[in-house]
């Protein structure tokens, strides 16, 4: 009998790739999704417009009224509020609806390293939520007229850029559990909610006793207060928010993995 001789798993074609073509694999498949997500101006128009539109309304003109106080906050929350959209939309919605067409399980035959799919997808939500907060920052200073020193600018756009990690998470999560079509209604019912109840929209002292009480279970409530730390708005640690916000982050991730891993 002729022995029959079996493809290499893609595990083991990786643990024989040399370290500079694996970082190749890498970049270049966070390079394609990155530009599918720039062709798609449908999916990230809406990502990148509505933060801004809400914050011409309520920040610079409805906020004039209140004193550049008010202006400042107000680029902080919506910030976060901006920064949430891509990580939970820009990966979450993606992954269901690649699930469902087969594209994931394509991906896992190919010879590529297991975790370039997700930082590809991760590397787009960092990126989009990096255009939101400079688009912020650009109508909150040239607009509003809001002083901001260049640290505090800076603080701000990192903590877009790196707070958008947990909610890649949660997006994974959901994306993990829904189908296609029900994803996007099912993020619209953790993402709006959770904007109100952190006091994105509107100082937590406005709302009810009870909500504000529960303020803290939520990631973007701890964004929101590091985020208004990075502007000169409150002054208080932000390290017990980071843990927080690292402890949300691994949890999702861990409970996405192992749902992915027990039905793809």
């Amino acid at each position: 009998m002729h022995a029959v001789t079996l493809p290499a798993a893609p595990s083991a074609a990786m643990s024989a790739m040399p370290p500079r073509r694996v970082l190749g694999a890498y970049l270049a498949e966070a390079r394609s999704e990155c530009l599918r997500y720039l062709r798609a101006p449908g999916f990230m128009l809406p990502i990148l417009l509505f933060p801004g539109l809400f914050y011409l309304v309520f920040g610079v003109l409805m906020g004039k009224s209140e004193g550049a106080d008010a202006a400042r906050y107000l680029l902080a929350s919506y910030g976060v509020f901006g920064v949430m959209s891509p990580g939970l939309f820009g990966f979450g919605v993606s992954l269901a609806i690649e699930r469902d067409g087969g594209l994931l399980t394509l991906k896992r035959a190919l010879p590529m390293p297991p975790g370039a799919y997700l930082l590809g997808k991760m590397l787009m939500a960092m990126a989009a939520a990096a255009v939101v907060v400079l688009m912020l920052l650009a109508m909150a200073m040239g607009i509003a007229r809001v002083a901001l020193t260049p640290v505090q600018a800076a603080a701000l756009l990192a903590t877009g850029v790196l707070g958008v990690l947990p909610f890649c998470a949660l997006g994974m999560l959901v994306g993990t559990l829904f189908k296609g079509q029900g994803a996007p209604g099912m993020l619209q019912l953790v993402y709006l909610p959770m904007s109100f109840l952190s006091g994105l929209w509107f100082p937590l002292s406005m709302l009810p006793k009870l909500l504000q009480q529960f303020a803290p279970l939520w990631p973007s409530y701890h964004l929101d207060r590091v985020a208004l730390v990075a502007v000169g708005i409150v002054r208080e640690p932000v390290l017990p928010h980071v843990l927080v916000l690292a402890g949300f982050g691994a949890a999702f991730f861990a409970l996405a993995l192992r749902r992915l891993r027990r039905v793809g």
